[in-house]
């Protein structure tokens, strides 16, 4: 994840809990992806050192487990901009204008993003994946398209330098979709989010101030909670029971919208909790997590010199 603030239930819900569950199950690298930030945001004057520390955070918060998984930050193992480079040699240009959030970007973002960088970033993701010789990437149905061109990259190498890189598979997870508190789409410009690991009481306003069915005038009024933010919450959030009685009180009005947030916040809580004490622990001591990352960072750093090196001499330099 790119480091541009801390983490909100989208992240959570569309990867970090996966992210969770696969660290049983696989050889995992988990990096926080500073130089990927600076694609989009070089000009925006952020302060990525501090972002990463707290993206950091909370990936440990989360459950992600440094003594089974590699934590680390993108650029402090090197090899990646190397190996990066040497890609860049062999992508045809072609490839990267066809990329499909290439042109969407371009469009959507009021930043000025017509840079080299930004054209070859997914070269550098295929740079951050195949160092490790990755056999799956966990993503969701539109990160697909970047893990195909990686494994026509590690094709083409494979072809010009004798096989060296496996063509990683997309681990495809189910990856809902949450709105922002405001209806809109979620975004951290419009603050419609809800930080991973926020009070509860911050929390408790949030999910009272937020959208509802907009045709649900009054108490008495039938809902229909397909529209409805808050629904899209419990979705995630609460056990089916809970859904079933929302979605049912909501059609009939046999319950107001305040008590369906009530309901939420309390979903929230038994779920995102433990996920607030263990930040609050590990904000306490900051060192601590900086030496996990650089920890990782080691061990990530043995793993792609010994992919550099067999680079280096299939390319002769």
């Amino acid at each position: 994840m790119r480091p541009t603030g801390r983490l909100h239930l989208g992240n959570y819900f569309g990867a970090l809990a996966n992210w969770v569950r696969l660290q049983d199950q696989y050889e995992s690298f988990f990096f926080i992806a500073d130089w990927h930030a600076l694609t989009t945001d070089y000009a925006q004057g952020l302060d990525h050192r501090e972002n990463s520390l707290q993206v950091a955070i909370d990936y440990l918060a989360a459950g992600l487990d440094p003594s089974q998984a590699t934590l680390f930050v993108q650029s402090a193992v090197r090899e990646h901009a190397e190996l990066h480079l040497l890609f860049s040699m062999v992508t045809p240009l072609g490839w990267l204008e066809r990329v499909p959030s290439y042109k969407d970007m371009q469009e959507n973002l009021s930043q000025d993003i017509h840079t080299y960088g930004f054209l070859g970033y997914p070269v550098l993701q295929s740079a951050d994946i195949l160092m490790y010789r990755a056999e799956a990437v966990p993503v969701g149905e539109d990160q697909v398209a970047h893990v195909e061109l990686t494994r026509e990259i590690a094709r083409r190498f494979n072809y010009l330098y004798s096989d060296l890189f496996p063509e990683p598979l997309s681990l495809l997870t189910s990856t809902p979709r949450l709105p922002g508190t405001d209806g809109r789409k979620m975004s951290k410009s419009y603050g419609n989010t809800i930080p991973l690991g926020e009070a509860p009481e911050t929390v408790r306003q949030q999910i009272l101030t937020m959208m509802t069915d907009p045709a649900r005038k009054r108490r008495t009024d039938p809902g229909n909670p397909e529209v409805c933010p808050v629904f899209a919450y419990h979705r995630v959030l609460s056990e089916e029971k809970t859904i079933s009685e929302v979605d049912q009180g909501c059609r009939s009005a046999g319950i107001g919208c305040v008590e369906c947030k009530g309901w939420l916040f309390q979903s929230h809580q038994n779920e995102i909790g433990p996920i607030y004490d263990r930040r609050m622990s590990y904000e306490s001591k900051p060192q601590e997590v900086i030496e996990i990352l650089d920890e990782g960072a080691t061990r990530a750093r043995s793993e792609a010199q010994k992919t550099m090196a067999e680079v280096r001499e299939r390319m002769k330099v």
